[in-house]
């Protein structure tokens, strides 16, 4: 009788969770619009406070469930809900105000440092858990570069980690991953593509808090190795997202914070696949990867399979690092280009935006010099620059006419 009633305690929590986070998100798309809170990277403004339902509707479902009695969630999973929130409302104040990333490493790892149960781990596990959770969790936020991909690898984490829980017998942790999973089902409704709203830093640092500080619980009291293979197989999506950005970044030259089109649904974009077809490709990605944690928690198979999934990620890395995406912007046909210009009589320089030709920007894009045949040197380079930039030139009595508006650099 207990297990049919939690069976059905759990149903109506989660149908709750599934419904208002379906209803709230749709909410407050409109409030995000008129606030500006948007994500500009796109090549549409989408709205960010699709985290607040998420945080709001797992929150308040878990606490009045908790309050109730119906699915005690225990101080584990309270202490854990807790710190997921702070964290949620650490990443509302970056959608807003632009916080620094540093600021949301520091404050998730404080966070982290108050989940960590260091009388079962000890001090040096505990710290190793602690910038583990901060880390990951960091990486849950750059999957929400894509429309949908973020929900759907939260959703099945969330049933791999919520099952490790289950064996080992904390309904709490259990119960409020599979809260957070319903949530991210009603928000997916909104966030397949084309997204009409998205997680943010708000949903996807609470999201990914709660994940890895669940992971780090079910698998306290286990050896470090085996936990530590088990903890990246419930989490290789994101792992590998954080190392294929920071490996191609610091290849390339490029700061480590700087953001780009270089995240892993960017790459498989770049391949040829749709937006539905990257969220098919990680999400079974994930879903094999977290079935290989789940089995290797339980004991069903050895800990070497997780060093499986580590070879097929780093094999998947290393072949996408191949994919180019810091290469120069294409031109587009028609588009206006800046030339320098220098009036006569003045020592300022001005820009003029101007049209390049049609037959002038094909070449250019081929790399075919412009010069006409028979041309060479000073003739052939004035040639060029005549037709790519076709401007009247001035002589030192009279302005330079321009059909744009002109904007004066002094130098």
């Amino acid at each position: 009788m207990s297990v049919l009633y939690g069976i059905a305690a759990a149903t109506v929590t989660a149908t709750a969770s599934f419904l208002l986070t379906a209803v709230l998100a749709a909410l407050l798309r409109a409030p995000a619009l008129r606030l500006a809170v948007v994500d500009r990277r796109r090549r549409r403004p989408v709205p960010l406070l699709g985290g607040v339902a998420v945080v709001l509707v797992t929150a308040v479902v878990a606490w009045a469930g908790d309050r109730a009695g119906v699915v005690p969630l225990g101080p584990a999973a309270g202490r854990l809900l807790a710190a997921a929130t702070v964290v949620g409302a650490l990443g509302l104040a970056a959608d807003v105000w632009r916080l620094r990333r540093r600021w949301l490493l520091a404050g998730t790892a404080v966070a982290a440092a108050c989940v960590v149960p260091y009388g079962e781990t000890g001090p040096v596990a505990g710290a190793l858990a602690v910038g583990w959770v901060a880390l990951v969790t960091g990486a849950f936020r750059g999957l929400d570069h894509a429309d949908g991909v973020v929900g759907t690898v939260g959703v099945v984490t969330a049933f791999g980690v919520g099952a490790c829980a289950a064996v080992e017998l904390m309904d709490g942790p259990a119960v409020l991953l599979l809260v957070l999973a319903a949530a991210l089902a009603g928000f997916l409704l909104h966030n397949w593509h084309p997204a009409r709203i998205a997680l943010g830093a708000c949903g996807s640092l609470f999201t990914g808090f709660l994940l890895t500080g669940a992971a780090v619980l079910a698998r306290t009291g286990y050896g470090p190795v085996g936990g530590a293979g088990v903890l990246c197989a419930l989490t290789a999506v994101p792992v590998a997202d954080a190392v294929l950005v920071l490996l191609s970044r610091r290849l390339a030259g490029r700061p480590l914070t700087r953001g780009g089109p270089d995240h892993l649904a960017h790459r498989l974009r770049r391949l040829g696949l749709t937006a539905q077809g990257v969220v098919v490709v990680l999400g079974g990605a994930a879903l094999c990867a977290v079935v290989v944690g789940v089995l290797a928690h339980t004991g069903r198979v050895g800990g070497q399979a997780a060093l499986w999934v580590a070879g097929g990620a780093a094999a998947g890395v290393l072949g996408l690092l191949r994919v180019r995406v810091y290469g120069p912007a294409r031109l587009r046909r028609g588009a206006g280009v800046r030339a320098p210009v220098r009036r006569a009589g003045r020592g300022a320089r001005a820009w003029a935006v101007v049209r390049r030709p049609r037959t002038a920007m094909r070449r250019a894009r081929a790399g075919v010099s412009q010069a006409p045949r028979g041309a060479t040197g000073a003739a052939g380079g004035a040639s060029f620059r005549a037709a790519i930039f076709p401007v009247r030139q001035a002589t030192s009595t009279e302005n330079v006419q321009v059909g744009a508006p002109l904007r004066v650099r002094n130098g």
